[in-house]
């Protein structure tokens, strides 16, 4: 997707700083030109400081967007995945997997949450980064309750896999 974006933003830095932060966000671009989280409006002046630019770029980023047929279609469903209760696993009693690995290799998902299945664990939230957009993307599992520190070694040998903590 973020390559169908790009080519639209890459000669307008600030631009695209604006349509990375919607995209990274799960926000959208309604027909009256405005940007929502859900049905909640993001005034220009709030997206403006959160990407550090000149309101007006705001304002030039969703008018672009609008005026491409396939840019409006992709800007106007994106919507926002949910919460993601990793700092807070630890409060809640859950607990957390974060597996850096190498993005290309298929299954990364299928093996680590076959690895907790094993161990009768209920899987609450999976949440992979996306690596157009991190440097290093991350895939982050909720359990129902924390994981024993011995599986550290079965999520290595995954194939692909670089890091992992558990916590």
């Amino acid at each position: 997707m973020w390559e169908k974006v790009k080519h639209k933003f890459e000669k307008f830095p600030a631009r695209m700083s604006v349509a990375r932060k919607i995209v990274e966000y799960g926000l959208g671009v309604s027909e009256n030109g405005k940007i929502y989280c859900g049905n909640i409006e993001i005034s220009d002046l709030a997206m403006a400081r959160s990407v550090d630019v000149d309101r007006r770029s705001i304002k030039t980023t969703v008018d672009v967007i609008l005026s491409d047929e396939q840019l409006s279609k992709i800007f106007s469903n994106i919507i926002p995945a949910g919460p993601l209760v990793k700092n807070v696993a630890k409060d809640l009693g859950f607990g957390v997997v974060e597996i850096e690995a190498e993005a290309q290799n298929p299954g990364i998902i299928a093996k680590a949450t076959e690895l907790i299945s094993k161990e009768n664990i209920s899987i609450r939230q999976v949440h992979a980064g996306d690596p157009e957009f991190e440097e290093k993307p991350r895939l982050t599992i909720i359990t129902e309750k924390p994981m024993e520190g011995n599986l550290l070694n079965e999520f290595l040998k995954i194939e692909g896999v670089k890091r992992v903590s558990i916590y």
